[in-house]
């Protein structure tokens, strides 16, 4: 997917193709260590890893993007157990979060950040944690509007390859607009869409500035977005509302750019004929 604004890594782009971010535990040139984490359901521990150059040094100097040094999101392979949050780093270099797993699995572990020094853009690497026990996959199905915590949670908008496309968000609670939508690490929404099979990572955020501090929206947060394939994607939205961050969930099934266009040239073509 592809923003209007600045993503978690800075990037104004997000590459497309081979390119795509998340597939990979090292990229311009840094290099995301094993993470090391509980390996059982209901075990209370930590999650920990470094970031390293590829030379073996490890890195310490971050820049800040979007109120964060390091973005960390965690996702069961299928999709479900998302997770977004924002570990601490150590002295040493050691980035640390306490961590309890509440379903078995295996789990991907993406790192997004940009290194300190100049020139240096965002980066996301990814690595792979198991939990042991059984599970059932969860199957995923499109789905525009999301229940949580009391709000309903409504998608509008067609995702597309090869040209933009909007997308809208709409928050209500018991059937009301929402228009209380608090700042949240610099925007009124963060939207994290994977690509179901690899799980490639796009990041995108709200467009328009950046919120001043006590400002609100709301009910509809807009993004610009483009798949860079067809197929489906998984997108999960964090919002925040009285100071309490929530995280709905949807699925599209992107299409390829022109599809919806040639379908209206052949409506039109139909109805020209008199059929």
């Amino acid at each position: 997917m592809q923003s209007h604004d600045e993503g978690h890594s800075g990037s104004t782009t997000q590459p497309t193709g081979t390119s795509l971010k998340g597939l990979s535990l090292s990229d311009g040139g840094m290099v995301l260590s094993a993470v090391d984490g509980p390996r059982i359901v209901g075990e209370e521990g930590s999650l920990s890893f470094r970031v390293e150059d590829t030379e073996g040094s490890i890195v310490t100097e971050f820049a800040e993007a979007h109120d964060k040094k390091l973005h960390l999101i965690v996702v069961r392979s299928d999709g479900s157990e998302f997770r977004h949050v924002h570990p601490t780093m150590d002295a040493d270099g050691t980035w640390t979060i306490p961590w309890t797993w509440q379903e078995a699995g295996s789990y991907r572990v993406f790192a997004d950040f940009t290194p300190a020094h100049e020139g240096a853009t965002g980066v996301t690497l990814t690595q792979t944690i198991h939990v042991d026990g059984a599970f059932t996959s969860v199957p995923t199905e499109a789905s525009r509007v999301d229940e949580v915590d009391g709000f309903t949670v409504e998608l509008d908008g067609d995702l597309l390859t090869g040209s933009a496309s909007e997308l809208t968000v709409t928050v209500s609670r018991d059937g009301e607009p929402v228009t209380s939508l608090e700042p949240y690490l610099g925007a009124f929404g963060h939207l994290v869409a994977l690509r179901e099979g690899d799980l490639a990572y796009l990041h995108v955020h709200a467009e328009g500035d950046e919120p001043r501090a006590g400002e609100t929206a709301g009910p509809e947060i807009g993004f610009g977005a483009e798949a860079p394939t067809a197929g489906r994607y998984l997108l999960y939205l964090d919002f925040q509302v009285d100071g309490e961050v929530h995280t709905a969930e949807f699925v599209l099934d992107a299409s390829h750019g022109g599809h919806a266009e040639d379908s209206d040239e052949s409506d039109d073509q139909t109805h020209s004929d008199g059929h």
